[in-house]
């Protein structure tokens, strides 16, 4: 019986798909002595240090789990699940992991390169596992702020390495005692297989140690081309994939309709995305945990769909008709279990940001600082709806200004980007520099940055706004709104560096498949998967 040990935290339901996928049972732990009867036990920590450990605590897990590991049985860690295993982290000082393995995890340097690390890199595998038999140098997805260095005390442990600014530690392995920092169950076909691997062989031992493929090269980091999914219901009621206008989604007076949400992402998927996000473009009307058919999609899109899935649109706190208080963690949580991999907010990140500018002070209350205190910031994704306000000079605003290339319609020649809510339909007094610098400050772990000027138009990403608030923040950044061909993808990420970019229409329509933009990137130079 294959074994998964949920701890309550983050999306463990595309571990268990996975699983499924590959013809296995799965039973999760429901009590101590149900991690001593296993007979392989999947550990998909998720979400910071100490509450997975204070977790673990709370259900009596570290005692049989640490006499499981020291018995030397299948075990596979994944992300959290190989963190744990060392004798501590700097995300939580003084909580003691258990112990395994020698050394201390630390956090990536931002001055090499943006912290989180989210998306795909290759490895360089150190011994010759039954893990990677039939890997053929594919990618695998990474998600985490915080890595295991190699050290003398610890190199017997090594598996792998990846890069990302510095060399760290991907995936561990001794005896069946196995780790991984990647998520397998997000990283497509190369994933599945190396699940295959585990949950299949009778004998996990390493066959011999070195250089096991032919030596050690530097990994890259891919840049990720994400096909997003705006979702409402019609005015029949049924859940459609619809795209605006600057953001007008009628047509003709109907809801434009562009396909199923679950089939068009299935799809995706099969062409090659890196990730999907769903966007409940009027999430802010209706409270999201009432909000069924949209958890219903994400449920079924995690049954088949195996790279990273965002969710957006209404997550705040929520008081019901009945006087019963939720929390946006509520909300987050119910969207995680029903197999979101992160949360995308934005008019409440809005509202919370102008709220911290008036007091400078954190509540801890906000949905970015609840969430990312349980799940991690890299669970944690800014939605930014901004559109152009144009001016004569610089000091006829107080907002964060810069000089553009394509002036206003009387010639000014300076602009500032305007933070919107509820969908764009109402603009406030707040700049995007200020909007990304504070939501980064209170846990947000990306940007997903949008323009209301550019969407739907195919005239290419918004280059200025795009270059300045990539030199604003230190957290990874999505490119979206505006792409009609394939050189807008090349163009954005060769001027402004960011770590993705997001397109709907083209994709939805098929002007621009997916595939056609990573061979135009591929012949640029121009790492993917």
């Amino acid at each position: 019986m294959i074994t998964l040990l949920d701890y309550g935290a983050g999306n463990v339901r595309s571990v268990r798909n996975a699983i499924k996928e590959l013809g296995f049972e799965v039973k999760d732990v429901a009590s101590p002595e149900d991690i001593l009867r296993a007979d392989k036990l999947i550990f998909p920590g998720v979400g910071n240090f100490i509450t997975a450990i204070r977790r673990l605590n709370e259900l009596d897990y570290i005692e049989p789990l640490l006499e499981y590991l020291r018995a030397d049985r299948p075990f596979m860690g994944i992300c959290l699940g190989l963190q744990t295993l060392f004798e501590g982290s700097e995300e939580s000082p003084g909580v003691p992991g258990l112990g395994l393995i020698p050394g201390m995890v630390g956090r990536f340097d931002d001055s090499r390169g943006s912290v989180p690390q989210i998306g795909w890199n290759g490895i360089n595998i150190l011994k010759d596992s039954p893990l990677f038999d039939n890997y053929r140098d594919e990618k695998f997805y990474f998600v985490h702020s915080y890595r295991a260095v190699a050290t003398p005390e610890n190199r017997d442990w090594l598996l792998s390495t990846t890069d990302y600014g510095e060399e760290f530690i991907s995936s561990v392995q001794k005896g069946n005692v196995i780790a991984c920092q990647f998520h397998p169950e997000k990283s497509g076909l190369a994933g599945l297989n190396i699940f295959k691997n585990f949950l299949g062989a009778k004998d996990l031992a390493v066959k011999s140690a070195g250089e096991a493929r032919g030596g050690k090269t530097k990994t890259q980091l891919a840049k990720r081309i994400i096909a997003c999914l705006d979702v409402r219901a019609n005015d029949a009621g049924d859940l459609v994939v619809t795209k605006g206008d600057q953001y007008d989604v009628r047509e003709k007076g109907e809801v434009r309709n562009l396909g199923k949400p679950v089939e068009l992402a299935r799809r995706y998927y099969e062409e090659g995305a890196d990730e999907i996000t769903f966007l409940n473009i009027t999430g802010f009307r209706d409270f999201p945990l009432r909000d069924q058919p949209m958890i219903e999609v994400l449920r079924r899109t995690s049954e088949n769909v195996f790279v990273p899935l965002t969710i957006g649109g209404g997550i705040r706190n929520y008081t019901g008709s009945d006087g019963v208080f939720y929390s946006s963690l509520d909300v987050a949580a119910e969207y995680f279990r029903s197999g979101a991999d992160k949360i995308s907010i934005g008019s409440d990140a809005v509202h919370t940001v102008e709220e911290y500018l008036k007091t400078g002070k954190k509540t801890g209350m906000s949905s970015l600082e609840q969430i990312s205190r349980v799940y991690g910031n890299q669970a944690v994704v800014v939605s930014v709806d901004p559109r152009r306000i144009y001016v004569n000079s610089p000091e006829e605003t107080d907002h964060y200004t810069i000089k553009t290339a394509a002036p206003g319609p009387n010639g000014e020649e300076y602009c500032w980007y305007q933070c919107t809510v509820k969908g764009g339909r109402e603009g406030r007094d707040l700049d995007v520099v200020q909007l990304v610098r504070t939501c980064q400050e209170l846990g947000a772990g990306e940007v997903l940055l949008n323009c209301m000027d550019r969407d739907g138009t195919g005239l290419g990403f918004d280059l200025e706004l795009t270059e300045m608030v990539k030199k604003n923040v230190t957290i990874p950044v999505i490119a979206s709104s505006g792409a009609g061909r394939v050189e807008h993808f090349s163009e954005v990420f060769e001027k402004t560096g960011v770590e993705a970019a997001l397109a709907a229409g083209i994709f939805h329509r098929r002007e621009v498949p997916i595939e056609a933009v990573k061979s135009h990137l591929h012949a640029r130079r121009i790492e993917t998967r």
